[in-house]
């Protein structure tokens, strides 16, 4: 992320470097770009020469102003749009020298385009590619709200019985009748005498 940084800064500021400094370059027939006035982008080239600080290095210096705080705000967004605002301004140039000329030559005895229009637009295409080349501020990770492990279940009571003895306050005496049906305790089964019992003999009877 820091290298893709550094390398878009790098190629952002070359750009706006290219920019401002076309002005001061031929733009056509030998005519420095610093001698265009800005109103003449508007409402068509005339012949009229300009000062530097009314001359179309004023959008240009903007775009290198605003890729200035791009690169170190490390924003794409203002990189890109200083990018647009010189392709856009020296497209709009070249329409209204259209305009005037019927054509855009291109010679080498110095005549028509100039290399100042060439380092506005290279400038402006220079820019854009540092837009995409820098990653930008890093985005924070989100916040997650904090997990928090559910808590054990307690474990349940035993059940207790619903009847709960109460002694008697007048007496003071228990017996086992009061209490539940499954607290008494049962009573032994009766055993039966199973011993044979005793044959009764009768007297012997005395021959006559």
């Amino acid at each position: 992320m820091m290298i893709r940084n550094v390398l878009g800064s790098a190629v952002a500021l070359i750009g706006a470097a290219a920019a401002v400094y076309s002005p001061f370059q031929a733009w056509y027939d030998g005519r420095h770009g610093s001698a265009y006035r800005i109103q003449d982008l508007f409402n068509g080239i005339t012949a009229t020469k300009s000062s530097i600080a009314g001359s179309i290095l004023l959008p240009f210096a903007f775009a290198a102003l605003l890729a200035l705080v791009g690169v170190v705000l490390r924003s794409r967004l203002l990189v890109g749009v200083a990018g647009l605002v010189t392709l856009g301004f020296a497209v709009l140039w070249m329409v209204r020298q259209y305009q005037v000329e019927s054509s855009l030559s291109l010679s080498s005895n110095g005549t028509g385009l100039g290399q100042g229009v060439a380092n506005a637009l290279g400038g402006g295409v220079l820019l854009l590619v540092g837009a995409a080349v820098m990653s930008g501020r890093g985005s924070r990770a989100p916040q997650h709200a904090p997990v928090y492990a559910p808590e054990p279940y307690a474990a349940q009571p035993e059940p207790q019985p619903d009847y709960q003895y109460q002694p008697e306050a007048d007496t003071g005496s228990f017996s086992s009748s009061d209490l539940p049906p499954e607290l008494t305790e049962p009573e032994p089964p009766q055993q039966h005498d199973t011993q044979t019992q005793p044959v009764q003999q009768w007297p012997a009877r005395k021959d006559d």
